[in-house]
């Protein structure tokens, strides 16, 4: 069954033929993308003509399309512009991509995260190509005279077959922007089976531009006048301003100003996305980023205990709600033991099937288990950066930002302009994971430049970002598992919870494949800054859950993989439920199929096997992770993932980045953690945070596919998530050791008495 949805609503259709009639476009500022080379010199066009928000064609038939997400390595600046480029039907050799800057108005969704950039393109661009190949085809005709319907068109070319007549896009690309746009039930959107680029590999646009280090980053970006700034923040969480000595470090050179800035206005109703870890913060303004970051480390300040606070917050659901930051300096030793505390407490209970505690009173024997997980630091390689530019009752900002929607209204509340005035240019990120969804550095660099009147370019050390961060919470999940005197299984019991907030996903797997079921959260209050990161909350519940089955599996003396599958088979078959959010059918394909190309059945001498599936992101993922023991050490030696997301756009990006979302598992499972004491981060570089070093990723990564023609679903998280539990679970196999806490190499040490 096809799942493409061919509709749009007329909201976006009219986005995506917007200028339509708008006749011909030449120097528009915006429009304006990168210096050609000099290859492309001899390719680009005398004149431009813009078709819709995401099309402009040259005369020469020269095609730029505008990828309108943010790219932080995940590849939409190649892939959404090929569902574009399929629909238009031009050749992708005559295409320039550009990337739009934030533009509300003209695009829908400009939005990098929680693995929604091609599902959600998935008609509006496909429309949008396919709106500007209907207004070429509508030109054709009005020159020719001919029906509209007797024209087709191939690789960026027009033809009328009755009359032998042919021109390339660009010769008709002039009166196509004067044209009306088409009704919206007219424009059709090919078959699956017609695709030519959608399903072909596409390097990606800006590789080159990357390997050569052509400035394409916000701290690339200079303009004459521009200072430099830097941030410095309270040394704990809990802890605000009380003072700083400005005389401490203005008699430094270069240096011009200190002074603190507060980063919302009183009583401002933040969005979601308005987390920031220290609302006051003090700004050093200067002429060099050197100079800047050296007095940083002179200034005097004195900080204080922050009393608990309130804030409104809305944007995230129905309604406003009242967000409580208490006061404190916490610790990690004192998380742990609240959290083991709130295991032994009823939960709030998100689901519940059948009569679970009855069949755990009647059980044989229950088997129970714990699993926690620390705190992560994001630590994306770029550092946390932006440029602003405020002047009078205008402001441009270029920086990194995931989702530059939500930091809009803020910014412009902050600086006390109008929205319309306010505007956000994107640069490409170096890496994002989440991070980049939060973006008070945007505000921070706007009221500096606010301040000093200049445009300034502020940077965030390294220290500063995993020290005042926003971090993945720190999580604990228990268990329990009723069996009778046969080993069959009675009921199932989930109890997880965090500081500050719960994992669970009550209706995913394997809620709906069990009778009786509970699924119980919790969560503790915190000053300690969390916000999304890679796969929220599927990060390590997925992890906990699939850990758990395994260990259930063997306890039943069934195989790990059949066992989900019979699960899967009874959801399928006689699902218990109605609010199941996963398709068994779906879910099981992928576990046979990492079955099939991991040779699962097959032993090694030496070669342990673990194996782990999950559903987040609206997409299916199993892995099998094999390890070796080298020297009493874990060696990982092949990964093999099996994956459904619907159609692949760009195979080559999708299995690069499946192969980056499981090498980045693997280390934040082997090494992940950040501690506070005190309220004071325990790691705050890469000296002691410690990350995977190319010598410890897999020797082989094999991703694959299935194959159907669903609409595309997420991709850059969900082989996250399975990571943990694979390669637990195949740690087991080859210790014979259960490994219950993350980060797990520092426990394997503990239980055989190694250093790492």
């Amino acid at each position: 069954m096809t799942l493409i949805d061919k509709k749009i609503n007329r909201r976006s259709f009219l986005k995506v033929s917007t200028l339509a009639g708008g006749g011909m476009m030449l120097s528009f500022s915006w429009l304006a993308g990168c210096k050609p080379t000099p290859e492309e010199v001899l390719t680009m066009p005398k004149e431009w003509f813009e078709i819709n928000s995401y099309i402009k064609i040259g005369e020469n038939g020269a095609v730029t399309l505008f990828n309108p997400n943010p790219e932080f390595g995940s590849n939409v600046k190649t892939s959404l512009p090929m569902l574009l480029a399929e629909e238009l039907d031009v050749d992708w050799k005559n295409v320039f991509v550009e990337q739009a800057d934030f533009y509300p108005k003209r695009y829908d969704r400009q939005f990098t995260g929680g693995s929604q950039g091609i599902r959600s393109g998935w008609v509006p661009l496909r429309t949008a190509g396919a709106t500007a190949r209907q207004l070429l085809v509508n030109a054709a005709a009005q020159t020719w005279n001919v029906p509209a319907s007797e024209i087709t068109t191939n690789a960026g070319y027009l033809e009328h077959k009755g009359s032998g007549k042919r021109v390339g896009y660009g010769e008709v690309a002039s009166l196509a922007g004067t044209l009306d746009a088409p009704d919206p039930e007219t424009v059709k959107l090919k078959e699956t089976s017609d695709f030519k680029i959608i399903g072909n590999s596409k390097k990606n646009v800006d590789g080159l531009k990357i390997v050569t280090g052509k400035p394409m980053y916000a701290m690339d970006h200079k303009v004459e006048g521009m200072k430099y700034a830097a941030i410095v923040h309270p040394p704990a969480f809990g802890m605000k301003i009380k003072s700083f000595d400005k005389a401490s470090v203005t008699s430094l050179p270069g240096i011009q100003d200190v002074f603190s800035i507060k980063l919302f206005k009183e009583g401002f109703e933040r969005h979601a996305f308005d987390t920031t870890t220290f609302p006051e913060i003090i700004a050093i303004v200067g002429n060099s980023t050197w100079e800047v970051m050296q007095a940083k480390k002179v200034l005097k300040a004195d900080w204080e205990i922050a009393p608990e606070s309130n804030f409104k917050m809305g944007g995230w659901g129905p309604g406003v709600s009242e967000v409580k930051v208490p006061s404190g300096l916490e610790n990690s030793s004192t998380h742990a033991e609240k959290m083991a505390e709130y295991i032994t407490k009823p939960g709030n209970i998100l689901r519940k099937d059948g009569d679970p505690e009855g069949e755990f009173k009647k059980a044989d024997r229950v088997i129970e288990r714990t699993y926690t997980a620390p705190f992560l630091a994001h630590n994306p390689m770029e550092p946390i950066n932006c440029f602003a530019d405020v002047k009078g009752d205008k402001a441009i900002i270029y920086g990194p930002s995931q989702i530059p929607d939500f930091i809009h209204g803020t910014i412009a509340n902050s600086l006390g302009l109008e929205k319309e005035n306010v505007q956000i240019n994107l640069a490409r990120m170096g890496g994002g994971f989440g991070r980049r969804a939060y973006c008070h550095h945007m505000t921070e660099a706007a009221l500096i430049s606010q301040k000093i009147q200049a445009p300034v370019k502020m940077v965030y050390t390294r220290e500063d970002d995993m020290t005042a961060g926003v971090y993945r919470p720190t999580y604990s999940a228990t268990y329990r598992a009723a069996l009778d005197e046969n080993n069959n299984l009675l009921a199932l019991h989930v109890k997880a919870g965090g500081i500050p907030e719960s994992p669970i996903h009550a209706n995913r797997f394997p809620a709906g494949a069990i009778d009786n079921y509970l699924a119980e959260g919790w969560q503790i209050e915190s000053n300690i800054t969390v916000g999304a990161f890679r796969a929220p909350g599927s990060n390590f519940i997925a992890g906990a859950e699939q850990s758990f089955l395994d260990e259930l599996a063997e306890e039943m003396g069934k195989d790990p993989i059949e066992f989900r599958l019979e699960l899967l088979k009874r959801a399928e078959t006689n699902p218990v439920g109605k609010d199941n959010d996963y398709i068994p059918k779906r879910y099981a394909g992928v576990l046979e199929l990492v079955r099939e190309k991991s040779n699962w059945s097959n032993t090694t001498p030496g070669i342990h096997k673990g194996v782990s599936a999950y559903f987040c992101h609206n997409s299916y993922v199993a892995e099998v992770i094999e390890i070796s023991m080298k020297d009493n050490q874990p060696v990982i030696e092949n990964v093999y993932a099996a994956v459904d997301c619907g159609i692949v756009v760009n195979p080559d990006a999708a299995a690069n980045m499946g192969e980056g979302a499981i090498v980045d598992g693997i280390g934040n499972a082997f090494y992940g953690e950040m501690a506070f004491e005190n309220g004071v981060p325990t790691k705050s570089n890469f000296d002691t945070y410690r990350m995977i070093r190319h010598k410890e990723a897999p020797k082989k990564i094999e991703v694959h596919f299935v194959q159907n023609n669903e609409a595309p679903t997420g991709l850059g998280e969900p082989l996250f998530p399975p990571v943990f539990a694979a390669l637990g679970n195949s740690l087991y196999k080859a210790t014979g050791k259960r490994l219950y806490e993350q980060p797990f190499l520092p426990k394997l040490m503990e239980m055989e008495n190694l250093r790492m």
